[in-house]
C-alpha cells in the first residue's frame, strides 16, 4: 500500500509555502556545510541534504518529523508513505523504516525538522484535554502523516525563531513543544499516538513489548515469554503488534538486526560475519540470505557503492 499527498495536500502546500520559504531560509542557515544540526533543545534536530538519496534503514523514534522543502519516501514492512511539505509524519512507536530522499539539489537541497516527542508531557495533556470533553477518535496504525498546517507551521516558527535567544529557549521551547503536540493530538493523525501513550491500554502494553524489543534485539525471542511481558496473550499480542508495526514480533526483530547490521557495516567498514554476530546471528548463512532478501544484495555488495558515495562526499 502507498499513501502519498492528495489535491487537498497541494492547496495546503501552496498556503503554507511562504513561512516555510522563511524556515528553510533559517533552518539552512543554522545547519550550514554539514547535513545534520541538533540545537540546544532537547529532541529537536535539523537536516539538509542536497541530493536525493539511496534507501537507508533508519530508526525512528516516537516522534514528529516535519519536511520544509522536499519529498521523502519511507517504509514500514508492507506500507510505503510519501510525503512532502503539505503533511507531518508521525511515529508513536520505535519504528525500523526504510526511508530514502526524492527531491533535493544543491540549488533547493532538502530541509527537515525532528521533534522527539515527552511521552510523559503527551499522558499530562491528553487527561487535561479529556477533562476539558475534547473528543478524538480512537485508531491507526503506529505510523501516520496528518496535515501539517498553517498554525503548525506557526509554532515550528517560534519554535526555531528562539534559536537565536538561548535564555529564551531554555523557557519557551518547552511551552512551544507542547503546543506542536497539543496539534499533533487533535489532528486526524492523532488517534493512535493518544491510545499508544495511554497506561493501560492496549495500545501501551504492546508498545511495552515493542520498547522491550527495541533494547533486547540481539537477544533469542521466545513471542511467549515476550506477550507475558506485556500481559497479553500470545495471539492478543499478535495481532495488536501486527497492527501497530505492520508485522509480527519475529519480523520486527528481524528487522531491527538487519538495519542495524547494515548500519555497523556502513559506519565501522567490518565483514558481514562481524556484523551478523553482533546483531545477535548465529548462522552467517542465514544472516546473508535474510538481509539479501531485505535489502536487495547480498550485504558487501550493498554496501560497497554506499561506502563510496559516503567517501566522496566527505
Amino acid at each position: 500500500m502507498i499513501l502519498e499527498p492528495d489535491q487537498t495536500d497541494r492547496r495546503r502546500r501552496q498556503e503554507t509555502e511562504p513561512i516555510r520559504a522563511g524556515l528553510a531560509q533559517r533552518v539552512a542557515a543554522f545547519v550550514g556545510d554539514g547535513e545534520e544540526r541538533v540545537p540546544s533543545l532537547p529532541g529537536l534536530s535539523f537536516a539538509k541534504v542536497r541530493a536525493p538519496t539511496p534507501p537507508a534503514s533508519y530508526l525512528y523514534d516516537p516522534c514528529i518529523s516535519m519536511i520544509l522543502r522536499g519529498r521523502k519516501r519511507v517504509q514500514l514492512g508492507g506500507t510505503t508513505y510519501i510525503y512532502d511539505e503539505s503533511r507531518f509524519l508521525l511515529t508513536a512507536v520505535n519504528l525500523p523504516t526504510v526511508t530514502e530522499v526524492l527531491e533535493a539539489s544543491p540549488e533547493a537541497p532538502y530541509i527537515s525538522l525532528l521533534m522527539r516527542l515527552e511521552l510523559q508531557a503527551a499522558r499530562q495533556m491528553i487527561a487535561d484535554m479529556n477533562t476539558h470533553g475534547a473528543n478524538m477518535p480512537v485508531g491507526g496504525t503506529a505510523m501516520a502523516t496528518g496535515p501539517a498546517t498553517i498554525e503548525l507551521f506557526d509554532a515550528v516558527k517560534r519554535l526555531v525563531d528562539l534559536l537565536d535567544k538561548p535564555g529564551d529557549l531554555v523557557h519557551l521551547g518547552a511551552l512551544i513543544q507542547r503546543e506542536i503536540i497539543y496539534r499533533i493530538l487533535t489532528s486526524p493523525a492523532g488517534a493512535r499516538f493518544r491510545e499508544t501513550v495511554l497506561l493501560g491500554t492496549q495500545s501501551q502494553r504492546t508498545a511495552r513489548a515493542i520498547a522491550w524489543l527495541r533494547e533486547n534485539y540481539t537477544r533469542p525471542l521466545r513471542v511467549e515469554d515476550l506477550a507475558e511481558l506485556a500481559g497479553m496473550g500470545v495471539s492478543t499480542l499478535h495481532h495488536h503488534f501486527r497492527a501497530m508495526t505492520a508485522m509480527s514480533p519475529l519480523r520486527y526483530q528481524k528487522h531491527l538486526r538487519l538495519h542495524e547490521a547494515r548500519r555497523i557495516l556502513l559506519a565501522e567498514n567490518v565483514d558481514a560475519v562481524t556484523a551478523a554476530v553482533r546483531v545477535g546471528y548465529e548462522s552467517a548463512s542465514q544472516f546473508n540470505r535474510e538481509y539479501r532478501r531485505m535489502f536487495g544484495a547480498p550485504p558487501i555488495r550493498d554496501v560497497t557503492p554506499l561506502r563510496t558515495t559516503r567517501a566522496t562526499r566527505d
